[in-house]
């Protein structure tokens, strides 16, 4: 890891000196009504807190949660907002990865990091997690405030063992924001072609980074953008729980035969293959990372034709298809005077790669605003 810090391109514009009303943070608690709800914030922090975020131009919503968060205003926008037209838009992806099926995620047995006492409780919901990222949802997102207009929580696991599920979203309503610190941050990637690395690992000390410029900035409310730089390609980031079992065995079985795959999870697939979304095989991209460097590694085949034919043909759906993220947002809120990134137990901002590039680095560029 190299930190670069770039504070003489600080973006700081005339507006910063204007007085504003200070930002206003909510933390809203909702328990969705069945184990798939769309649940409207927006309307509920009226319900409970009145107007209080009605002189805001832009709030930032953040979920805390890996199976439920937002989509972003642009595609909220096209389906205009309506809680059924965003019931259909997620139905298709619930469909493709149907709750119940056999992945390997949900055989806890399997899963050496649930303690006996977690096993008993842990949700079974590897669909949840492949339909949240294969819809494209966010756990952070900032949205022009318009008066009376709906902004959904999407819970796609909000009801586990027929308990309903407390979920936790955190609104900040703000003026305008200000960019006061910048830095480079140099990521190092192994040399396969496709690989994805935890970015809240603490050996790469991110997040501890990101909680001290924080601090030292006095940030209250505000954001911090991770970022790739504009010439890294082959790559994107996203948040979401970094568990590997789904990652190494359920895409695994895609890997080896797609079709019988789709015809045990998913018969409908098969009548209209052209169907299948592409965000789908965004989430394809985000799992077939881990299996293939589990293979590869298990075999030593790192140089191996193998691992080089298999990019290869990543490389076009990857650049044609897939609408993987280049960035991604984390809140910053000084609850208790003690400023720091917000993120859920289970979140982590994930770096992923399809091509290995030559300098065994990826650079980001991470960005600190303050809002005001």
């Amino acid at each position: 890891m190299v930190a670069v810090a770039i504070r003489d391109e600080l973006a700081v514009g005339p507006e910063a000196a204007v007085p504003r009303r200070p930002p206003v943070a909510l933390c809203v608690r909702v328990t969705p009504r069945a184990r798939f709800d769309a649940i409207d914030i927006a309307a509920r922090v009226r319900e409970e807190s009145g107007d209080v975020l009605a002189p805001f131009p832009r709030v930032l919503y953040c979920s805390q949660h890996t199976t439920a968060g937002f989509l972003e205003q642009s595609v909220a926008r096209r389906l205009s907002r309506h809680t059924q037209r965003v019931v259909a838009f997620l139905r298709t992806y619930r469909g493709l990865f149907p709750e119940g099926a056999d992945y390997h995620h949900d055989r806890l047995e399997l899963r050496s990091e649930l303690s006996p006492e977690q096993r008993r409780v842990e949700p079974r919901n590897a669909d949840s997690h492949l339909a949240f990222i294969g819809a494209g949802l966010r756990s952070c997102v900032a949205y022009a405030n318009h008066a009376g207009q709906p902004v959904h929580l999407v819970d796609l696991d909000g009801v586990s063992g027929g308990v309903p599920r407390t979920r936790l979203t955190v609104v900040v309503g703000y003026s305008g924001e200000q960019v006061v610190h910048r830095e480079r941050w140099e990521v190092p990637v192994s040399s396969h072609p496709i690989d994805s690395v935890n970015l809240a690992d603490p050996a790469l000390g991110l997040v501890e980074r990101l909680n001290e410029v924080v601090r030292r900035e006095g940030v209250a409310h505000g954001r911090v953008d991770i970022t790739l730089e504009p010439g890294e390609r082959d790559a994107a980031v996203t948040v979401n729980e970094y568990e590997t079992l789904l990652m190494r065995h359920d895409l695994a079985e895609v890997l080896r035969d797609p079709w019988k795959f789709l015809l045990r999870q998913g018969k409908r697939i098969l009548a209209d293959p052209a169907a299948v979304p592409a965000k789908t095989l965004g989430y394809a991209r985000y799992d077939v990372v881990q299996v293939v460097k589990g293979v590869i590694e298990a075999f030593g085949l790192s140089d191996s034709m193998v691992e080089h034919l298999l990019a290869r043909a990543m490389a076009l759906p990857a650049a044609r298809l897939l609408r993987l993220k280049r960035a991604v947002s984390l809140a910053v809120l000084g609850g208790d005077g003690d400023p720091a990134v917000v993120r859920g137990t289970y979140q982590s901002p994930i770096l992923m790669q399809w091509s290995a590039p030559p300098r065994g680095s990826r650079s980001l560029l991470i960005t600190l605003k303050r809002f005001n």
